[in-house]
């Protein structure tokens, strides 16, 4: 089914990052998951064409682009050639809401150039030790001290935590206030009692840099608070959306790149004398999964567009996530299978994707934690 969300700009930008994919993407990434993370000048490189600030203002060195069909695109791509270390979306689709939204002008002209050249990478410290989906259970405080924020405590399984030069971190600033009591601070690289614990041994996106990060009577100025005191939860409601939106774009996408790689696989590999493409059962396999991929693309692209206009809900955003991801891994399950014995082979693509994809009915809210999301909305 065609795709119609895409416009001439879209392509054109597509063909751009494609390019980038091919050439500092793909060729590297195996080098990085031996690392077990992506160098900085991958970003730089990212920056100098364009691709981390293209919905940032043009005064800041943006492309002024606010439109999230081109975010789509940079994410669809860099899955196209399982870029899945790169960890660009959190820059783009995720911290690029908050500093667009809350940022006051001192805070753009410091933050908004460097973003945009890939000079500076940023993270988001939402998940604690003993917290994940459950954000109001976060215990790390901040405490005002004069012009200063003193924070304490510790988050986990943060996404660019090793390179990250700036880092959003979600705080108890009240614990008397309840969902009232959070507030986003900006913690930058050098900060005193800003320390990174290890880069974390994970069973998939072997070359992203994923950390422990620990506060310890952090000192930060007040000038770096994000919005208004108080109010972190509220900003986390509003932004958590276009990041399901991305895990869901990603999804759509590691689904298509599965499913055309399997279909070359199964017309080539004989078994019997004849192609195993050949068998029913795995015209079936395929023909499942190449409509529900079909299907979820329709209604990842409706949500883009829904996104766009301001009026993508909560609950639909949660569909989106859940369904979306647990065909994912449905598909990498089912295509894996489809290769056999080989399909175990880590030097093949889909034992990459098999083992990548598992992350992502769990990030940014579980299945489960996405369906109570939809049956509140219900009134139940």
């Amino acid at each position: 089914m065609k795709r119609t969300i895409f416009e001439a700009d879209h392509d054109s930008f597509r063909d751009t990052v494609r390019a980038f994919c091919e050439k500092e993407i793909a060729p590297h990434h195996e080098q990085w998951e031996k690392d077990s993370i992506v160098p900085r000048d991958v970003w730089t490189k990212a920056g100098e064409l364009g691709l981390l600030g293209f919905m940032m203002p043009e005064e800041y060195g943006g492309g002024g682009m606010h439109d999230f069909r081109f975010n789509a695109v940079l994410q669809e791509e860099v899955t196209r050639v399982g870029g899945s270390g790169v960890g660009f979306a959190i820059q783009t689709d995720l911290v690029s809401g908050y500093l667009l939204k809350y940022c006051n002008d001192e805070q753009k002209a410091r933050w908004f150039p460097k973003f945009c050249s890939g000079e500076m990478i940023t993270a988001i410290a939402m998940t604690e030790p003993g917290t994940g989906s459950d954000l109001q259970g976060i215990q790390t405080s901040a405490v005002k001290d004069g012009d200063e924020y003193v924070i304490s405590g510790a988050k986990t399984f943060i996404t660019n935590g090793i390179n990250a030069d700036f880092v959003i971190v979600v705080c108890k600033t009240d614990p008397e206030a309840g969902a009232l009591g959070f507030s986003l601070i900006v913690v930058e690289r050098g900060a005193e009692g800003f320390e990174r614990g290890r880069n974390l041994d994970k069973m998939g996106l072997k070359a992203q840099d994923t950390a422990e990060l620990f506060f310890d009577n952090c000192r930060v100025p007040t000038s770096n608070l994000l919005g208004e005191e108080g109010q972190g939860f509220i900003y986390l409601m509003d932004n958590l959306p276009q990041e399901r939106m991305t895990i869901s774009v990603v999804a759509a996408a590691a689904c298509r790149q599965m499913i055309d790689m399997t279909v070359d696989y199964v017309k080539e590999r004989k078994a019997f004398g004849k192609p195993i493409g050949s068998f029913q059962n795995s015209r079936f396999v395929l023909a499942e999964l190449e409509t529900e991929q079909q299907i979820a693309q329709v209604f990842v692209d409706k949500s883009i567009t829904e996104l766009n206009n301001g009026t993508l809900t909560v609950a639909e955003a949660a569909m989106g996530k859940w369904w979306t991801s647990e065909l994912q891994k449905k598909t990498a399950d089912q295509c894996l299978q489809l290769f056999g014995g080989y399909g175990y082979m880590t030097e093949y693509p889909i034992s990459k994707a098999y083992l990548d994809t598992r992350i992502q009915t769990i990030y940014g809210g579980t299945t489960e934690i996405m369906k109570e999301i939809i049956g509140r909305g219900m009134g139940l």
